[in-house]
């Protein structure tokens, strides 16, 4: 991963703790906010890979664990996310990509990344996390995240084709 790129992804990360943190968590009625980084995370995972996606996985969530209203364990969304990257990064890149490929990557990834913050609130003993709660905060969280990645993947797989240096043929 070159220069640029790494920039590119870093800025996008950023841009998606503030949007989700500041910009979306007001306007949502419910305590489950789109979770905005997560998506980007599996976008920069379809693109680059296993590594490039956990890569992106631990420094979004980082970014999110440090996030002012933050009122969890610090780790928890680095853990979560890192996971996510790296199975977004496992699926087929060689193939072409359509919107429900992606919304079915979204899909998974966001039962496994809100699934696992969610289990190691139960595990950690965060006040507020109960098991009844786990499986609606997870659904709505799966949904949102599906209608955010419709529009979201697709932008951000444009914008890492752009950045990506052209391969170089050899003899």
């Amino acid at each position: 991963m070159d220069g640029r790129r790494v920039a590119l992804v870093v800025a996008l990360l950023v841009v998606g703790v503030v949007a989700q943190t500041s910009v979306l968590a007001p306007l949502v009625p419910t305590a489950v906010v789109p979770d905005v980084v997560l998506v980007l995370v599996v976008a920069v995972g379809l693109c680059g890979g296993t590594t490039e996606g956990a890569w992106a996985g631990f420094t979004g969530g980082l970014l999110l664990d440090a996030a002012p209203p933050a009122d969890h364990v610090l780790g928890q969304w680095a853990l979560s996310l890192t996971v996510v990257g790296y199975l977004a990064g496992t699926v087929d890149r060689g193939s072409r990509p359509s919107w429900l490929s992606d919304s079915l990557t979204v899909a998974a990834a966001a039962f496994v990344g809100t699934s696992i913050f969610a289990l190691s609130s139960l595990a950690l003993g965060e006040p507020g996390a109960h098991l009844a709660m786990v499986l609606p905060v997870v659904a709505l969280a799966v949904v949102y995240d599906v209608v955010l990645g419709l529009a979201l993947v697709p932008g951000v797989r444009a914008l890492l084709g752009r950045v990506e240096p052209a391969p170089q043929v050899r003899w």
